[in-house]
């Protein structure tokens, strides 16, 4: 049996009809959904750290309430999941995590490397910092792809990806692959291309499309400027003029003292909610 590995990351407010149509295309498709529940651990008052070098914490007395609590719902929440995901058919298991929003990004990559693709649901986006983790975790501590928006049981008969001869671009289109070599059309996007041989060669794209071309995929090539336009933006108004239903790109980010923030063109397509995005770094 030949199966691939979707890692599905969720919270407890993640609807039912998501982890069904995700359980239902993995169980179409014979993929193994993995999904993975977060929850945050409900933080201590910050008086409780405002204690002398010999003193104790001053812990309020309905903290370890608030902890059960929260240890019941992400229980609770697990129950029900693994029973749609028995009630779909699908092969699949469930996990958890309780704890501090700062090491969802570490959880959620050791469960990425033994996975061959994520998808963060929609529902983490109301919650932003454990999203951003969560997205962290996945392009920075991890080899795999990272799908955001739409349906986690996606079909992608047009697919268009943002290309610039990068090392995060290349990693992309890589993994990925599964999507482009089944796509009835891939669209190779080349935003002000710099045609020379250290960058982009002499005709930006060509070499991407042969390749692709390999796999059997059909290729065509798209060289235009941004006329003053941010990136961000050209992708997504030439997404949605082709009707492309997933763009693939390369992630890009920076270190800020301990912290891996995203670069602006990744942000703005991390942000939005319209368009399906593939990212890896």
């Amino acid at each position: 049996m030949n199966r691939r590995t979707l890692l599905f990351v969720m919270d407890v407010n993640t609807p039912d009809d998501q982890i069904i149509g995700a359980a239902n295309r993995a169980q179409l498709s014979l993929d193994h959904l993995s999904c993975l529940i977060l929850g945050a651990a409900p933080t201590l008052p910050m008086y409780a750290y405002g204690v002398t070098p010999y003193g104790s914490l001053n812990i309020p007395d309905n903290w370890p309430d608030l902890l059960q609590d929260a240890k019941h719902a992400l229980e609770t929440r697990v129950q029900e999941v693994e029973t749609l995901l028995a009630q779909s058919g699908a092969s699949g298991d469930v996990q958890s995590m309780l704890g501090a929003t700062v090491d969802f990004k570490h959880h959620v990559a050791r469960r990425a490397r033994v996975c061959d693709e994520v998808y963060i649901a929609a529902s983490l986006r109301d919650t932003p910092q454990i999203m951003r983790e969560a997205a962290f975790g996945v392009l920075f501590h991890s080899p795999v792809g990272l799908r955001l928006n739409g349906d986690a049981a996606l079909d992608a008969p047009r697919v268009l990806v943002a290309w610039d001869s990068s090392e995060a671009a290349a990693r992309s289109v890589h993994a990925a692959l599964p999507y482009l070599k089944t796509a009835k059309d891939v669209i190779i996007m080349c935003i002000d291309p710099i045609v020379t041989d250290e960058r982009d060669g002499q005709d930006p794209g060509a070499d991407l499309a042969t390749w692709l071309s390999h796999h059997g995929c059909h290729v065509t090539v798209s060289q235009l400027p941004s006329g003053g336009l941010d990136i961000a933006e050209c992708l997504q108004i030439r997404a949605k003029e082709i009707g492309s239903d997933l763009i693939v790109m390369g992630a890009y980010g920076h270190a800020r003292m301990i912290e891996i923030v995203f670069g602006g063109t990744t942000r703005t397509m991390s942000d939005q909610t319209e368009l399906p995005v593939f990212l890896a770094h």
